[in-house]
């Protein structure tokens, strides 16, 4: 699958968004872009995808913007957790079972 943001029209348009947004959440520069990711969370196993809904255990149906490796944790982000405000939804490596990258 090819790398890209929701509601981004252009490629440029994405990589100026994901920038930002990785900026606002004190990201790495990602080297590798993620497009799902698949762990454990307080005993159920969830899956985000950029341009999917959150899973329902978050009690929101925001739809996921972009997903960021920093470090220990993966920072899951949606328009209201991440992006422009509140903190992002943390995914600890350790409970990570599975990642798939953008091409």
């Amino acid at each position: 699958m090819d790398f890209f943001v929701p509601s981004a029209e252009t490629r440029s348009q994405a990589e100026s968004v994901f920038t930002s947004i990785g900026n606002h959440v004190s990201a790495p520069s990602q080297e590798k872009r993620i497009h799902k990711i698949e762990w454990k969370h307080e005993g159920d196993t969830c899956q985000c995808e950029v341009g999917k809904p959150l899973p329902t255990i978050f009690r929101n149906d925001e739809t996921v913007l972009a997903i960021f490796d920093c470090g220990d944790v993966l920072k899951i982000c949606t328009p209201n957790r991440g992006a422009i405000k509140f903190d992002p939804i943390h995914a600890n490596k350790s409970d990570i079972v599975s990642i798939a990258y953008f091409d």
